[in-house]
């Protein structure tokens, strides 16, 4: 046990001593990392370099992909450079670091959903006004609301956490997880820890109440709509988002209210992998498939580099 002021790193969880499983874990990881990579890259790409994804659905799209693109990279990469080096080190002010930017990208993907799902419903339910209410202008306003609202929360939710004293060093997960550190305290939680905590649940029952009403009233006027064609062009648009903000709260919500172990558990890692690891590996896969526009800019993308190797 430790003196809360002589904490001056963490150990982090070892998923073997065996060398052979460490490096086994290292492929795993590397090969989950550079697949979620490359399909978040190819998102971005497309709606870069595609002049007909130049609308704010596919600029809010690109956004969630830079911010999935970051989740992975404050994780994955630690984990497998430790395994290599046989090491479950991290610096007290890597561990901050680590805590400080998940949950900076994990509130702003939370935020952009919401805000994906009012673009959708005034697109669809008021088209008359789309580009009047979600202008370019809009888009990059609120975009910097997003990010400064994120940035103020997740640092104040960072200085919460990291004024409490621990009593030990060991954190039974592959990264610095807040419900793991809370568990390492000696005292009871602060104030501002328990102002930011409520915080982080009124804003997210707020998002995914107000994603769930959204949808409501896009899918009641999508089925008035009298083309066909009209109905299944709303839905390509729809669908994918409505899955990847399932996911989303599902496998969030699932690893942060349900108990934490007080020793290791492999349910709490198999969890925490869920929201950490499979919204931002499947976001690409979900748009690409669901949306013809994306796959027509990603089809042309892949194209271009097959010439231009054969040339």
């Amino acid at each position: 046990m430790l003196n809360g002021t002589a904490v001056s790193h963490f150990l982090l969880l070892e998923f073997s001593e065996v060398r052979e499983l460490q490096f086994l874990h290292i492929i795993v990881f590397l090969m989950l990392y550079l697949a979620t990579i490359t399909g978040n890259l190819l998102i971005i790409s497309s709606v870069l370099l595609d002049h007909h994804l130049h609308t704010p659905m596919y600029f809010f799209l690109m956004n969630l992909a830079v911010q999935d693109i970051g989740q992975v990279s404050i994780t994955l990469p630690k984990s497998m450079i430790n395994s290599l080096l046989n090491t479950r080190y991290i610096s007290y002010f890597g561990c901050v670091a680590q805590v400080f930017c998940l949950l900076f990208f994990l509130t702003s993907d939370l935020c952009v959903l919401t805000v994906m799902a009012y673009d959708r419903y005034v697109a669809i339910c008021n088209p008359l006004q789309y580009e009047m209410v979600i202008n370019r202008q809009a888009c990059t306003e609120i975009m910097a609301g997003v990010w400064t609202a994120c940035f103020l929360y997740a640092g104040m939710h960072t200085i919460g956490t990291f004024t409490n004293h621990f009593c030990s060093n060991i954190v039974n997960q592959f990264f610095c997880e807040i419900p793991q550190l809370i568990k390492l305290s000696c005292s009871d939680l602060n104030i501002i820890e328990m102002v930011t905590l409520g915080t982080g649940v009124v804003l997210g029952l707020g998002c995914f109440v107000y994603i769930i009403v959204t949808y409501l009233y896009i899918f009641t006027t999508v089925f008035r709509l009298p083309s066909a064609k009209g109905r299944l062009k709303a839905f390509s648009t729809c669908v994918p988002h409505l899955i990847v903000c399932s996911t989303f709260m599902f496998t969030g919500c699932v690893a942060h209210l349900k108990p934490t172990s007080k020793s290791f558990s492999w349910l709490d890692m198999i969890f925490t992998m869920l929201y950490s690891l499979v919204p931002p590996m499947l976001n690409p896969v979900i748009y690409s498939m669901r949306n013809k526009e994306i796959k027509k800019a990603m089809s042309k993308i892949l194209s271009f580099r097959y010439f231009s190797r054969k040339i």
